[in-house]
């Protein structure tokens, strides 16, 4: 039965809400919110200028399910949780894997430095969001050349005996030893404060009137000290491809479209520096402009972080104003590049967005063609969508660790990695480690849980290949297409050979073959994987059984020392002194660890 717009429409409230556009299947085709239900649902059934992509959409509609709020700040919240937990074809989504990365400064007498990626805590300072990590350990260097604050944890600070290597090199004040006072410490972390907010004039002012100071004084050599404060900090400040006049805080979002794909690209002025930028590319997009993936990312974005003083975007100001006000529930100032500056900032945005849709479609073809060979290597049908690979990884039998990545037709999964540790068999024996990892992987496929592979890719040769094959029979699965690659005589990168279940013949590819590239990246990131867990658990292993050794060392007192000097090198380093200052640890049991791990 045909949706019935007209009668539905006279039932509406307008109040504002979230509406749900159904569609056969009861598939949500579209989460939207409105200040006015009533208006803003019936202007999809009764323009007649919708966009193709609106219209295609609203000819699918079989029901609309509407939730009245009590404020349009409420709507916006739920449309958001509706949109993450739903899904809906027709909404342009930006999804990104990891949060925005801060700067942040701990509490106390003596406040750490850190680089900081997640959810706040109570009693930390935090500087940003910054578009990228690598804006971040920039930062972060320039900070510790002119402020000198330490970096170090705080249970590495607590325990410090002598000051560490950032002191020698002049890159920390060594507050952990008392070579400077709270006061003084306190002073340079006003500076640092300064800076991230910006204000880079007020912290050259006070480090020029510090020396000042220091050389009426005649301490000479204070005064250098400053002198060098200032200018590693003139130096970083004056090499900015483009800097505003005035310590502004600004965020420039360009749209770009190619070939039928948007990107948006977000760059960062923070104090007047150019941070960087960040390409994003929305999903869910097939079939919309700039402008709407524009107004899509403002919408997203600032639900979560809050806007800068000024927003500069290349497209329509006026809507672009009216989605973030609607967010932030209050003025913004949203406008197009004005001043010489802002032009230079806007420019760099959408070229960057160019190159970002240049090399993602340099990348898809490809790809593709890689793809294609592989497909025409192995024989097969179609072109595999998602490849499975396994590697092994030990030190003489010992932490045997197995690991499984995913290649999605596209670019690595690293989301649906998985490690196996390896127990229960002869140390050494590959083979039994392959087969456990198999079955633990595909006894859940052949149970109808798990995601089924186009193609499983081996690391070893003929005797893995047989240890698999067994393996896929024994639970139903040896229709999957499997290989295994086996490194050539003088085991060289290029020389690689492809190993069959079915016992044919091995196959030799050209070094410079697409198919064998794509073969070797996904291989070498199986092995990157299963080695770096290898190395883990073995530390790990290690670690823990070294102080499991020690009469009167157990679970409670090897925990506490391990937290109090932040891992096992710590409690390596440590004095006896240091050793006795942890709880439940006299001296006696201090000596005896001491000399247990010499």
């Amino acid at each position: 039965m045909p949706f019935d717009a007209k009668a539905f429409l006279r039932t509406l409230t307008e109040e504002p809400g979230v509406y749900r556009m159904i569609g056969a299947g009861e598939v949500v085709l579209y989460v939207g919110k409105a200040k006015n239900l009533k208006r803003r649902v019936s202007s999809y059934f009764q323009r007649t200028q919708l966009s193709p992509r609106i219209a295609i959409m609203v000819g699918q509609v079989e029901r609309v399910d509407t939730t009245a709020t009590r404020s349009e700040a409420e709507a916006l919240i739920l449309e958001n949780n509706l949109i993450k937990s739903l899904g809906p074809k027709y909404n342009i989504l930006f999804r990104d894997d990891k949060s925005y990365p801060y700067i942040a400064l701990s509490g106390g007498d003596f406040p750490q430095i850190y680089y900081h990626r997640g959810g706040f805590r109570k009693g930390v300072r935090y500087f940003g969001p910054f578009p990228n990590g690598w804006a971040v350990r920039e930062t972060l260097h320039l900070m510790q050349k002119i402020f000198r604050l330490r970096t170090c944890e705080d249970t590495t600070f607590a325990n410090r005996s002598r000051p560490c290597l950032l002191n020698q090199i002049g890159r920390c004040t060594a507050p952990c030893v008392g070579l400077i006072d709270r006061e003084a410490y306190a002073a340079d972390v006003k500076l640092a404060s300064l800076f991230l907010h910006g204000r880079h004039g007020d912290v050259v002012d006070d480090l020029s009137r510090r020396m000042q100071e220091a050389s009426d004084a005649l301490a000479f050599e204070k005064a250098a000290v400053y002198r060098d404060q200032i200018r590693n900090l003139q130096a970083v400040l004056h090499k900015q491809f483009v800097e505003s006049a005035r310590d502004e805080d600004v965020d420039v979002i360009a749209a770009v479209e190619r070939g039928g794909v948007v990107c948006v690209n977000l760059a960062m002025i923070r104090g007047g520096r150019h941070l960087g930028d960040r390409p994003l590319f929305p999903s869910n997009a097939q079939g919309c402009g700039p402008l709407d993936a524009l107004v899509a990312f403002v919408e997203q974005h600032y639900l979560d972080q809050s806007p800068p003083g000024k927003v500069l975007v290349n497209l329509d100001p006026g809507a672009v104003r009216e989605a973030l006000e609607e967010v932030i529930e209050g003025k913004a100032m949203v406008l197009a590049p004005r001043f010489e500056a802002e032009r230079a900032w806007m420019g760099m945005a959408e070229n960057n967005a160019g190159l970002a849709l240049l090399a993602r479609e340099q990348a898809s073809t490809r790809g593709e063609l890689r793809l294609e060979a592989l497909r025409d290597a192995l024989g097969l049908d179609d072109i595999p969508g998602r490849i499975e690979c396994f590697d092994i990884s030990h030190t003489m039998g010992e932490s045997t660790v197995a690991s499984c990545v995913v290649w999605d037709g596209k670019a690595m999964k690293h989301s649906e990695y998985r490690r196996y540790n390896i127990s229960g068999i002869t140390p050494g024996d590959d083979y039994a480690a392959m087969r456990q990892a198999l079955t633990r992987r595909y006894e859940k496929v052949a149970s109808g849980e798990g995601v089924r592979p186009d193609v499983i890719l081996i690391d070893g040769g003929k005797g893995q290949m047989g240890v698999a094959r067994e393996v896929l029979a024994e639970l139903g699965l040896e229709s999957i297409t499997m290989f295994g690659v086996a490194k050539g005589e003088s085991r060289k990168p290029g020389l690689e050979e492809l190993v069959f279940p079915d016992g044919r013949d091995p196959v030799h590819m050209r070094p410079d073959a697409p198919a064998l590239h794509l073969i070797q990246e996904i291989r070498d990131e199986a092995h990157r994987f299963a080695i770096t867990g290898h190395r883990a658990r073995r530390a790990k292993t290690r670690n823990t059984s070294r102080l499991e050794d020690i009469a009167g060392v157990g679970p409670t007192r090897r925990k506490r020392l391990l937290a109090a000097f932040g891992g096992m090198d710590g409690v390596r380093t440590a004095t006896v002194e240091d050793l006795c200052r942890v709880e439940g640890i006299n001296r006696l049991l201090a000596e005896q660890i001491y000399n247990a791990l010499r």
